[in-house]
């Protein structure tokens, strides 16, 4: 199940161009002397979906990039930013969630922990908490159940705030496996009775990791362990990767220093006055 939030966030500094080519997304707030947060999509409804997210502020101007998989192919993805801006804590729900013991987690279910809309990432028009199940403008997974999807739009200064305090939920499950949303799977949703739970029902959902991605880690992530749905847990290949970028790019650093100090010790300087060594 997932784990839920008990602890601070890492924060992190001055990522190097090497951790985003390792999360397959780009960082171009950074460039700009902006603010990057990193999120894991880890699944729910036991639905095999992960993936990862990048939250780039410039300003008010938020780019969010959302790479993931396991996604029901070549159906449209709901998707929002859930959480508060009034410094309430919200976080990703776990199958605990699930009040009336139907197997599934549903929307309404995983409300009580995430979060209302806060922003609708769709593709096009507008983002606000209204077009939350705007499925024509939401992004389509491929044949293969990936989905890329970046957008750049203008916030409101308390987004910008409370950008930590946010969180991406990715909506889509197949509970009969046919590769489509239909009402067989799991019913009705209980948002609107003319859609599929299947189609309402969160798929993956994940927190922000820290501020600045990138670097060495300052302190740990305390938020626990957990099995394959857990989220922002240390042991994640994502999480995992950035450690491994961040020492090898330390170790590079630490490498060269030496280097350099051996050969000051042993190559003799050469003078232009003399031309023998000093």
């Amino acid at each position: 199940m997932i784990v839920k939030r008990t602890g601070r966030l890492v924060v992190l500094a001055a990522a190097p161009a090497a951790v985003f080519l390792t999360l397959g997304l780009s960082g171009p707030a950074l460039a700009q002397g902006g603010k990057a947060y990193q999120i894991d999509l880890a699944q729910l409804n036991d639905s095999g979906s992960r993936g990862t997210a990048m939250l780039s502020l410039n300003g008010n101007q938020l780019t969010v990039q959302i790479e993931s998989q396991g996604m029901v192919p070549g159906q449209p993805s709901a998707q929002h930013l859930h959480g508060s801006t009034n410094g309430h804590d919200f976080h990703c729900p776990d199958a605990s969630d699930d009040t009336n013991h139907d197997g599934i987690l549903s929307n309404t279910e995983a409300t009580v922990d995430y979060g209302n809309i806060n922003i609708s990432l769709t593709t096009s028009g507008d983002t606000k908490a209204t077009s939350g199940l705007a499925v024509e403008r939401m992004p389509v997974a491929d044949k293969q159940g990936k989905l890329s999807y970046k957008r750049t739009i203008t916030v409101a200064q308390d987004v910008v705030d409370h950008i930590k305090d946010l969180h991406i939920v990715q909506h889509g499950i197949d509970r009969n496996k046919n590769n489509k949303y239909d009402f067989e799977g799991a019913g009705k949703s209980e948002l609107d009775p003319k859609l599929p739970q299947e189609a309402t029902a969160p798929t993956n959902c994940g927190m922000v990791m820290g501020a600045s991605v990138g670097s060495i880690p300052v302190g740990g992530i305390e938020t626990g362990g957990g099995d394959p749905q857990s989220v922002a847990a240390p042991a994640t290949a994502t999480t995992g990767a950035v450690l491994a970028v961040s020492a090898a790019v330390a170790g590079a650093a630490a490498g060269a220093l030496l280097v350099a100090r051996r050969r000051a010790a042993v190559v003799p300087v050469r003078t232009e006055t003399t031309g023998a060594a000093a």
